[in-house]
């Protein structure tokens, strides 16, 4: 392919090109009004301050992001290749990889 408008996947198959995932997230909710909570200090009731903290959710988005796409596809590798024991998953795929070589050198001269 000449592009990787697919983002590297195409019919659940790597097409060999980096994965690009886009993703979006709802923005924190403001509290503009305060609420009633507890000083953990004094254990004292006390109202909470109005907090607009938006501009911090981006990086921890983004690490949030990336895990679940490592949850993913491990998951994805699990159901593959998985087996009893990591050393059973291991052979499975270092066979698919043996097997999936003669394939590529014929499709891809």
């Amino acid at each position: 392919r000449k592009t990787n408008r697919a983002g590297g996947i195409e019919g659940g198959i790597s097409t060999g090109l980096p994965v690009i995932v886009r993703g979006a997230m709802k923005p924190i909710a403001t509290l503009m009004s305060p609420i009633e909570s507890v000083d953990l200090k004094t254990m004292k009731k006390v109202d909470a301050r109005r907090e607009r903290s938006d501009f911090v959710a981006v990086p921890a988005c983004a690490v949030i992001g990336e895990s679940m796409l490592a949850w993913t596809i491990a998951e994805y590798f699990i159901e593959k290749f998985g087996g009893d024991s990591i050393e059973e998953t291991k052979d499975n795929f270092n066979s698919y990889v043996k097997k999936l070589q003669p394939r590529i050198k014929k499709n891809f001269r």
